[in-house]
């Protein structure tokens, strides 16, 4: 199968994604639409990943539309789409929903609690990585995957195919030290109250990869 991964910042790559690509033999390409404007085509994707970044969808620049039209192809068409803090209000706003600002910023590690129980394997509550001080609206016929206690929407599943996440699952230890590094300024006024070296020195948990590899097998059943 053909991965096309939209990244939009060189410091939030793929993580974990990639080892779940190479389980299965998938052949992965990586795009960067804000830095070169190419966008893959729709008959050229068979699964879609539409990784985070500092810019917001309501942002008016060409290639995010670009990225949105391409979005509804693929909804369309029933591909599988995953996407993550940025990704997943592309998602949203594709389907007409609004993005605005949280009512908290939240930059660092905190708890989210399990809504569905509909995709198998995942714990009742996980510690993860949160980046993100905008909010999505649920889209029409989605179901409400995951909430954290300062923000409802930080979860979707569409139609079998599509999910989007608030949080980020995907980043293991090299991809937290890039990002952190290079945005340490963003944890600024967080509710989280961490520092840059708190957020370094929090252990990654080792289950994180299975559950983010139980939620891209679900999409591609």
């Amino acid at each position: 199968m053909r991965i096309n991964i939209l990244q939009h910042t060189s410091n939030e790559g793929p993580g974990a994604i990639v080892n779940w690509a190479n389980l299965h033999h998938h052949d992965i390409y990586i795009y960067h639409p804000d830095q070169f404007g190419i966008i893959p085509s729709a008959s050229e994707t068979e699964m879609l990943i539409i990784l985070g970044g500092p810019m917001s969808p309501n942002d008016n620049l060409p290639w995010i539309h670009a990225e949105r039209k391409l979005i509804n192809e693929l909804i369309n068409e029933n591909i599988p789409i995953f996407g993550i803090c940025f990704g997943a209000q592309q998602i949203v706003k594709t389907l007409g929903g609004q993005i605005t600002k949280a009512p908290a910023k939240e930059v660092g590690w905190g708890k989210i609690t399990r809504k569905s129980t509909i995709i198998p394997g995942i714990p009742s509550q996980l510690m993860v990585l949160h980046w993100h001080e905008e909010m999505f609206e649920i889209p029409n016929n989605a179901k409400l995957l995951f909430s954290s206690k300062a923000l409802k929407n930080q979860g979707f599943l569409l139609n079998h195919r599509t999910v989007g996440l608030q949080f980020h699952l995907e980043p293991l230890l090299t991809n937290i030290r890039e990002i952190v590094i290079n945005d340490y300024s963003y944890l600024k006024d967080s509710i989280f109250h961490q520092s840059a070296t708190e957020v370094l020195a929090q252990t990654i948990p080792p289950e994180n990869e299975k559950y983010i590899f139980q939620i891209l097998d679900y999409i591609c059943e």
